[in-house]
């Protein structure tokens, strides 16, 4: 079996504002699970990026292990990459990110990686709020070691094999918000007109913009016993709103009725126009956006769209005054200024 793409594309396919065909932005062939939400998630990461006109080696994809860590291997094969250990992609991350902040971060997740084994790191990466896409790919089981219930499994849900769920499931949404993150977002692996615009939203973001994606296992975890099930999501989804993101070379022509619409401007002067539900609270509120994830619990439904918003965000590099040239591109002469200005330092600390 061939893991390579075939090569060959139709001489007229679509080009994006630099160029590039929808094949600059692809990797080598999946080779996960025929009917895999991960792949559903891939495509609409290809697509944004292709549609967004970002440069494929401007961008930096991570990963930690599991079915999802696998994932950067089929989007950006002409991208820069790095596939840590278990649980330690938000440490690579920080360290690539202090080297070159030019740079697009996008770190993909499990909720296994995230929610288990890499919970202490996950929590530092978002309150330090640095500036990256944090994609978590949730199935709520360890697919890659056999379906095992992870920490985002809901209680009481029951997997193909397994028995019913007896600990609290952990939300990572509701967990970001609270530990600081400015832009939070969920989305399901089967909605794609949903997932595309708020991963758009998400890369122009500035500051850690935080999309958890509930991609149902085909394998271990598609029961309709299942709170994680293609049939159950399905059924139980509640948008907070519909939404359209308009990037910041689109003329903007809209007109906004403000008893239906909210447009929510972005740091680059990309623009989110949220068609808000009259009975739903405005997302840049943060005590709002907790309690309509609180409410939609007890109502059995899972909550999607973008949670909350803020967006005069200030990232990492702002919050700690860091250099306005990345440190990758800085002379020895301006790292290692000589002892004077050492003992300067060292005696303004006294």
């Amino acid at each position: 079996m061939s893991y390579v793409r075939p090569t060959f594309r139709h001489p007229d396919s679509q080009k994006n504002k630099l160029g590039y065909s929808r094949k600059a932005y692809e990797g080598a062939i999946s080779t996960l699970c025929a009917g895999c939400g991960h792949d559903s998630i891939v495509s609409s990461i290809i697509t944004a990026f292709f549609e967004m006109s970002i440069e494929p080696h401007k961008v930096v994809k991570l990963s930690g292990i599991g079915c999802s860590s696998k994932t950067p291997a089929y989007f950006l094969g002409r991208s820069h990459g790095f596939n840590s250990v278990h649980g330690r992609m938000p440490s690579v991350a920080t360290g690539a990110n202090m080297a070159n902040k030019d740079l697009v971060y996008l770190g993909v997740s499990g909720d296994g990686d995230t929610a288990s084994i890499g919970m202490g790191q996950f929590a530092h990466v978002v309150r330090r709020n640095l500036n990256m896409i944090y994609v978590v790919m949730n199935n709520g089981c360890y697919g890659l070691t056999k379906g095992q219930d992870s920490a985002t499994a809901d209680k009481g849900s029951k997997s193909r094999k397994g028995a019913p769920v007896s600990f609290e499931s952990i939300d990572l949404c509701e967990l970001a918000i609270l530990m600081g993150a400015d832009f939070v977002g969920r989305g399901f692996s089967g909605d794609k007109k949903q997932l595309l615009p708020m991963l758009k939203a998400a890369i122009s973001h500035k500051g850690m913009a935080f999309v958890d994606v509930i991609s149902p296992c085909v394998t271990f975890n598609n029961a309709p016993t299942s709170t994680k099930s293609y049939s159950w999501v399905r059924d139980h989804m509640e948008a907070t709103s519909t939404f359209d993101f308009i990037p910041m070379q689109q003329e903007i022509l809209t007109e906004y009725d403000h008893g239906s619409s909210i447009p929510v401007p972005l740091h680059d002067g990309s623009i989110i126009t949220l068609h808000k539900r009259e009975d739903k609270e405005v997302i840049t509120n943060k005590k709002d956006a907790i309690a309509s994830l609180e409410e939609a619990k007890v109502k059995d439904h899972i909550l999607t769209g973008i949670l909350y918003l803020k967006p005069d965000s200030e990232d990492f590099h702002d919050i700690n005054q860091t250099t306005d040239t990345p440190l990758s591109q800085l002379t020895e002469k301006e790292l290692c200024p000589g002892n004077e200005v050492l003992q300067a330092f060292n005696e303004s600390l006294r």
